[in-house]
């Protein structure tokens, strides 16, 4: 008699039951063999959550200065390719997007506001590019203020490991995160709900 393979399949009971579990349970061994690879398929576009700790990529290749439009009630952000569509330059904010992750592994695009055209500053973009400036280095906590009406920043006082950053290019991290989010013609739907 020959003997079948297991595969990794506990079978100490033999039943004409296709429902039995000693049939379909998966041993141990078997889960500990089996090599996966996580991918990354979603990378959020936000500021980070007062209650995370956050770190910047340093390199300035994780970073780029883009046009964004925001729609507030839908909590959605677009990257605006202002050469093709130069008529959103009204509706734009310029940010730096900078390449993030959060003291449990969860990457993410931070867009931090860059001062205006006009040279006015404002203390809430202010106060973020400066944790973003800090968290290059060192794990920190941004909280709002409104009294102070800028961003508190706040350092982690353990020592925390530093990140361990995904092995791809910023350009392949953005494309994940805007992936159907980039406005690069006048027949955009963002554009067109915009004009009424």
């Amino acid at each position: 008699m020959t003997e079948r393979p297991k595969l990794g399949l506990i079978d100490d009971a033999v039943s004409d039951d296709p429902f039995d579990l000693a049939k379909l349970r998966v041993s141990q061994d078997f889960l500990e063999t089996t090599n996966v690879k996580k991918l990354l398929t979603t990378v959020p576009i936000r500021k980070p959550s007062s209650q995370d700790f956050v770190r910047v990529h340093p390199s300035p290749a994780y970073r780029e200065t883009l046009a964004f439009i925001e729609l507030k009630d839908d909590r959605e952000i677009y990257i605006a390719n202002l050469g093709a569509v130069p008529e959103l330059q009204a509706e734009c904010y310029i940010a730096t997007l900078f390449t993030a992750s959060t003291r449990t592994g969860v990457l993410f695009m931070w867009p931090v506001r860059v001062p205006a055209a006009d040279g006015r500053s404002n203390d809430w973009h202010t106060s973020a590019a400066e944790a973003a400036q800090l968290a290059m280095t060192r794990w920190v906590r941004i909280k709002a203020n409104m009294s102070l009406r800028a961003y508190e920043i706040f350092e982690a006082e353990s020592t925390i490991p530093d990140p361990i950053w995904p092995d791809l290019s910023f350009n392949e991290i953005y494309r994940i995160a805007f992936k159907d989010r980039l406005i690069n013609s006048a027949d955009h739907p963002v554009i067109k709900r915009l004009r009424g």
